[in-house]
């Protein structure tokens, strides 16, 4: 996607880097009163429809847009209006690395972009945001539609390229559409040019309300379909993944997934993550089988709706003592 130029920020530098954390233990008790506020609200405002896991990135793109290491307006402007969201919690937490960060120029590798180094369970959201703009660059220019399935809070298609003509699409909940409209207008976010589709993947034909809404199944479509696997049932995955392939050829998807090792692992730090995410109501339901290896397993899924596997990449590695854990992949009709 076509940016403005940006600040260049200092990364590296082991005394740039002893200062920035210094400066964190120093802060460290705000940032954990701004995180216990934060976590609070979003607990308490959990029947607003306001997703935990969708507003995880949207925080990360707001402070990288702060830092000036990714250029992302609309997700700074989208954040602070949204329900649940306490601005004063957020400056504490942000506010306190990003005082780390001007006084040291030191930018944390979790919040570099793009992303550096090996994917793991702790930064793979970091990860996968490169990877999902990468395929934005690289499809986009040659499809006249782009579809965000369960788009939450994700801002890529209010910074397209001024150059590009198609049409784009945001599949989500009823409730998170409305949200989302609503704190779009509240803060001045132009989304003329994107067509909301309130669709449930476990409850309604989704392909059909897309359609409804003007979609043409016979022209190629770029599909990018983030963080979301996880949190559906293996019916709703598959058929989301055969109406896929139904459409034009030339058709292009790019989503991310858990193994069932995730699901399925009696580590304490995945039992916590289950633990928190079904006390937050989006409790873990897919994974592909995590015998490896693993590129066959998704291969098999893939090929079983219809598709074709053009790239993957894994989150972890993958040994013949350790399995991934989960990977991006793309797929083609």
């Amino acid at each position: 996607m076509t940016e403005p130029k940006q600040e260049t920020v200092s990364r590296c530098g082991p005394f740039a880097a002893i200062i920035f954390y210094i400066i964190c233990i120093l802060l460290f008790p705000a940032m954990v009163i701004g995180y216990v506020f934060w976590v609070g609200k979003l607990y308490a405002k959990r029947n607003t429809g306001v997703s935990g896991t969708a507003q995880g990135p949207l925080s990360a793109r707001w402070f990288q847009h702060r830092l000036g290491v990714r250029y992302d307006e609309p997700a700074h402007r989208l954040l602070m209006v949204l329900p649940g969201i306490s601005p004063f919690a957020v400056w504490l937490l942000f506010g306190s690395l990003q005082l780390a960060h001007r006084l040291s120029g030191y930018v944390p590798p979790i919040f570099r972009y793009p992303f550096e180094g090996d994917v793991t369970f702790s930064n793979q959201v970091s990860a996968r945001q490169t990877f999902y703009d990468g395929v934005a660059d690289k499809y986009l220019a040659d499809m006249p539609q782009f579809v965000i399935l369960g788009a939450g809070f994700d801002t890529r298609a209010y910074r397209l390229p001024r150059q590009w003509r198609g049409r784009s699409f945001e599949v989500d909940t009823p409730e998170t559409i409305a949200i989302k409209q609503k704190a779009l207008k509240v803060a001045e976010v132009d989304s003329a040019g994107v067509t909301f589709v309130a669709a449930n993947f476990e409850k309604e034909d989704w392909f059909n309300c897309l359609v409804e809404a003007g979609f043409d199944a016979d022209k190629p479509t770029l599909f990018l379909w983030e963080g979301v696997t996880p949190y559906l049932d293996r019916i709703a995955v598959e058929d989301t993944l055969r109406k896929i392939a139904g459409c034009a050829r030339g058709s292009v998807v790019a989503f991310d997934y858990f193994t069932t090792e995730v699901l399925e692992s009696q580590s304490l730090h995945l039992r916590l993550v289950r633990a928190s995410l079904q006390a937050g109501g989006e409790p873990l339901k897919f994974g592909i089988d995590s015998t490896p290896p693993t590129s066959e397993r998704l291969v098999e899924l893939l090929q079983s709706c219809g598709l074709t596997l053009r790239e993957q990449h894994l989150l972890g590695k993958e040994t013949a003592g350790k399995r991934a854990l989960g990977g991006y992949a793309i797929a083609v009709v």
